[in-house]
């Protein structure tokens, strides 16, 4: 049997510390699972003001950072998985969502939760490839 490795990601240049007792990401293999993202400000910890749309670009740019800090970026991801605490605010984050990615989106689940931490509008966990 095969015992594949794994490398956490604690830190990344501009992307929120993890809010609990988890990594930003841990890559094996040739993938990298990225925690959920809130639309969370790196420096402060904070929420960013405007809405579930500025909710959802922080959290894409979080991500980004947290990518980049594990050697690969969002053109690499294959897979997203996108809370929102309210499922009517789907076309909004939809909006933005699509600028991230353009071109061969990858596969996405998006799903109503009752809750998210500090009172999130939308958080995003994606699984990226490395080269």
């Amino acid at each position: 049997m095969t015992i594949l490795k794994k490398e956490t990601i604690d830190f990344a240049e501009n992307a929120p510390k993890a809010v609990g007792p988890y990594s930003l990401a841990v890559k094996t293999g040739n993938f990298v699972f990225c925690a959920g993202q809130l639309g969370l400000d790196a420096d402060s910890g904070t929420l960013v003001a405007g809405g579930v749309q500025a909710q959802t670009e922080k959290a894409l740019q979080n991500i980004s950072a947290v990518l980049k800090a594990a050697g690969t970026d969002l053109a690499h991801v294959v897979k997203t998985t996108v809370f929102l605490k309210d499922m009517n605010d789907f076309s909004a984050m939809n909006e933005v969502y699509a600028r991230f990615f353009r071109e061969n989106p990858p596969a996405r689940s998006a799903v109503e939760v009752a809750a998210l931490p500090k009172g999130g509008l939308v958080e995003i966990e994606v699984i990226a490839m490395l080269d």
